[in-house]
């Protein structure tokens, strides 16, 4: 091999990692400007999350354990009296809970779910049983 054509040889491969570099420079920036839009869509959803937890109602979360202690109570009452039919009212006798027209109203709407969902039966109007 002649000086001629190793220097050919060194001027192609310089073109080729000239070329290269422009390439990887272009991908450089596409990243560059997709991190960007990333960083920003990740700020808007922490504004987003801040502004809701200071709009959100203060105690929000600690109903729901509430909510779910209720059905729990509701579900154990039929689990311990299988065979008993039960009026909203009863149960809340029953389970000592309050027994004023709201109250009991809730726990109607709690019983027509769980009727729903196949765990109780309607034998009659406004009374629940366990499902056998």
């Amino acid at each position: 091999m002649n000086v001629t054509e190793l220097l050919a040889g060194l001027q192609t491969q310089h073109d080729e990692t000239i070329a290269r570099a422009g390439e990887l420079r272009d991908q450089i920036q596409h990243l560059t400007a997709a991190l960007a839009e990333a960083e920003a869509r990740l700020a808007d959803l922490a504004t987003t999350a801040k502004v809701i937890a200071e709009l959100a109602p203060a105690g929000g979360d600690p109903d729901q354990p509430e909510t779910n202690t209720a059905y729990q109570a509701i579900v154990n009452a039929f689990n311990q009296h299988p065979d008993q039919v039960f009026r909203a009212r009863e149960l809340h006798e029953l389970l000592g809970m309050p027994t004023d027209e709201a109250s009991v109203n809730i726990t109607r709407s709690r019983l027509g779910r769980l009727t729903r969902q196949g765990f109780l039966t309607q034998p009659g109007r406004g009374c629940y049983q366990k499902r056998t």
